[in-house]
């Protein structure tokens, strides 16, 4: 019983948190290099990146919160996992203020932000299990059953 248990948590760890890890990992990772690679040169469109990028974040946070006792209360899951991103976002920009070519940016800050809370919102509202449409039709189905 214990080995499975352990086999189960081996999984889950690499399924659910490996991910956010990594990716965080990559982030610290490409921000600490003193020029970033060379983006198009259209307006905000490192805003752009910023939205995305943390978007996944927020994703990848809400998936690993998903695991933990509280995965039952969906607000909260939302609101932790957008607060982690973001947190990690104006990290990140501090981190940035003392890489040598780098600077910390309020609007690249704000993007962070804002790709985590919707990254999050799109994930809980198409992913079955998390109240989002997948519910609605479980929910739907199970009363029509009665």
């Amino acid at each position: 019983m214990k080995r499975e248990t352990d086999k189960l948590k081996a999984h889950n760890f690499i399924l659910h948190w490996l991910p956010l890890v990594l990716y965080c990992l990559l982030i610290f990772i490409l921000s600490s290099r003193p020029l970033p690679e060379q983006i198009p040169d259209i307006d905000y469109f490192d805003k752009v990146l910023h939205l995305l990028a943390y978007g996944v974040m927020g994703i990848l946070f809400l998936r690993a919160y998903a695991t933990l006792s509280f995965r039952h209360k969906p607000q909260l899951l939302m609101a932790l996992s957008i607060a982690s991103a973001s947190l990690y976002g104006i990290g990140d920009e501090i981190h940035q203020y003392f890489v040598p070519f780098r600077e910390a940016d309020i609007l690249d800050g704000i993007a962070d932000i804002l790709g985590a809370a919707v990254g999050v919102y799109l994930y809980r509202r198409w992913q079955p299990g998390l109240g989002g449409h997948g519910d609605r039709t479980a929910e739907r189905q199970r009363s029509e059953n009665r």
